[in-house]
């Protein structure tokens, strides 16, 4: 929640992600801190650099949690909540990341350590996610599933 916080701050983004308005706002940053609009020596230019690598990983994150990005992507996601079991899980902070047997892996946003207890401890947990997990948090899809898998 803090990395979205974060990218939602750079973005100046109060509710809801609009990708166009993402876009525009996307393009105006890049250009405002593009290292080559500083000379070389100018205590500026570093700035640019890490506030402009900021900024380019902010929008393909934020990006990726949007409204239209998520409803794009329901299709997939279902089939692989629905038909894939799970292969792997981390936990660290509040995100939980989940890698499929297909291959697929999605961060979820916001999972406590209780509700983790609770999914580590389930002699279900495939159930349990299904219920308490996958329609209940903020998630995106962080890696895509290899050739060859699923």
């Amino acid at each position: 929640m803090k990395r979205i916080n974060e990218y939602k701050k750079v973005f100046e983004i109060e509710n809801e992600i609009d990708l166009t308005a993402l876009k525009l706002t996307y393009r105006k940053l890049v250009k405002q801190w593009h290292p080559d609009k500083f000379q070389e020596g100018d205590p500026l230019r570093e700035e640019a650099t890490i506030k402009g690598q900021q900024v380019v990983d902010g929008y393909h994150f934020l990006v990726s949690i949007a409204p239209e990005t998520k409803a794009a992507n329901l299709a997939e996601y279902t089939t692989t909540v629905n038909e894939s079991g799970i292969a792997d899980f981390k936990h660290k902070g509040l995100l939980l990341e989940i890698t499929f047997t297909d291959g697929s892996t999605y961060e979820y946003f916001g999972v406590n350590a209780n509700v983790y207890k609770k999914l580590i401890n389930s002699d279900k947990q495939v159930r349990f996610a299904k219920r308490f997990i996958y329609d209940s948090y903020l998630y995106r899809k962080s890696k895509k599933a290899t050739e060859g898998e699923g």
